[in-house]
């Protein structure tokens, strides 16, 4: 079951300071909804243990982050992948792009998830609602903490 969606952010902070927290596995700990652990295993692989309710079923994922098609300080591809034990697995990926915006910064991101396994029997509605809410969530969250 894949769910696509995009969205941009207007972040108050130049270009640069949002590529670095993009990049700094502390602020994105402190923006990924549920994120419990988040350590870096190299400059672009990254260990998640994520916690999620979804409809009735909370589910505790292990997986793993990587950055690719990186182009400092402008875009990147942000993709991970994590196991649910019983609940199932769920693996995305986005493209996010920093554009320079007078004093601020436009971040515009096109998102892709999948899930499969008991969460993907709850039904196209909840988990396209569920996925975009936890986007939104994150993006807003990561300008919080940038223009904060």
């Amino acid at each position: 079951m894949a769910v696509d969606m995009s969205g941009e952010e207007h972040i108050e902070a130049p270009v640069q300071k949002v590529w670095e927290a993009l990049n700094d596995a502390a602020v994105l700990k402190a923006c990924i909804p549920g994120c419990e652990s988040l350590e870096k295993v190299s400059d672009t692989e990254l260990n998640a243990i994520v916690s999620l309710k979804i409809g009735p079923i909370k589910a505790r994922f292990n997986g793993e982050v990587e950055l690719t098609n990186l182009k400092p300080p402008h875009s990147y591809t942000i993709q991970g992948e994590g196991k649910g034990g019983i609940a199932g697995f769920a693996k995305g990926g986005a493209d996010v792009e920093l554009t320079a915006n007078g004093t601020g910064t436009v971040l515009s991101y096109t998102a892709r998830a999948d899930v499969g396994g008991k969460i993907a029997q709850l039904g196209g509605r909840l988990i396209q609602s569920t996925s975009k809410k936890l986007a939104a969530e994150f993006f807003s969250n990561l300008n919080k903490q940038v223009s904060g």
